[in-house]
Parts: structure tokens; C-alpha cells; sequence
């Protein structure tokens, strides 16, 4: 088990709750991209801290318990959302400038392969980037369809 600098978000897929960790450094957009992805039909696991941990293995991840559905909106303050208590992490997305075609790219986290994703989380269709993100990575074998 270790505990990540970043957000999770989740969507409901084939009846279970598959999720983006986002990472990026301080100030970079980690929640401001949570914060849309909700409207978008994510809902919100975590934000600013992600516990994570393996279970027979896959990745997974929630919220401390002091952070459970709060999501810090800069500018407003820090507001509650309702949260998924915890869910698979499927994709990886680290905040950045992404390649218009990327080459399929993978990160191990905690012994786990999990698909990696640059994003610009400023960009318009940044929300919609991660749910597309998701539907061509095979979440069960961690891989692109």
C-alpha cells in the first residue's frame, strides 16, 4: 500500500467502477480535470491524495478517509462530491503536453502494469480524452484494444 500526490476519478464499465489516476505536479490541473470529468459522467474516488494498493493483481485506489468526497475547486474553496468509495485503476494520465499519436506506453505501479496517458488538462476535450482513453485499453490485461 502507498499513498500518491494526485486525483482518481471512475466510470462505471461492464457493471464495475474502472478509474484514471491523475498525476501531475502541485498547481498543474490534477483537480481542475477531476472537477470536469465529473461532468462528464465521472465520479469522483479521490482528490489530492490517492491511497493505492494490489489485491490478486490488479491496482486499486480511494480516498483517505479525512478526504472522502471533497474536491478542491481553486478559486471556490474545497466542496463535497459524492465519491466512489474505491475502484480498479486502469489508466494512468500524467499531466502534459501528449503527442498527437502516441506509442502505447505503460507504467508499473506497485508491480502492477497500468497504461500511461500525457494529457493537457486545460484543453476542452481533456474530460472526454479519458473516457475515449478508456474505452480502447483492455482494463483486465492492461493493454490497448
Amino acid at each position: 500500500m502507498t499513498i500518491v500526490h494526485g486525483g482518481l476519478v471512475a466510470q462505471r464499465m461492464d457493471g464495475l467502477w474502472r478509474g484514471v489516476l491523475i498525476e501531475g505536479p502541485s498547481g498543474a490541473g490534477k483537480s481542475d480535470l477531476a472537477l470536469r470529468a465529473l461532468d462528464h459522467g465521472f465520479r469522483l474516488v479521490a482528490d489530492d491524495r490517492v491511497i493505492l494498493w494490489v489485491a490478486q493483481g490488479r491496482l486499486y485506489g480511494r480516498a483517505p478517509d479525512t478526504l472522502s468526497g471533497l474536491i478542491e475547486v481553486r478559486g471556490v474553496d474545497v466542496i463535497a462530491a459524492t465519491p466512489v468509495p474505491f475502484c480498479e485503476v486502469v489508466l494512468k494520465v500524467r499531466l502534459g503536453a501528449p503527442d498527437r499519436i502516441p506509442d502505447s506506453a505503460t507504467e508499473t505501479i506497485l508491480g502492477v502494469p497500468t497504461p500511461l496517458l500525457a494529457a493537457d488538462p486545460f484543453e476542452i476535450s481533456a474530460p472526454a480524452k479519458l473516457g475515449r482513453a478508456m474505452e480502447v485499453f483492455d482494463p483486465a490485461h492492461k493493454r490497448r484494444i
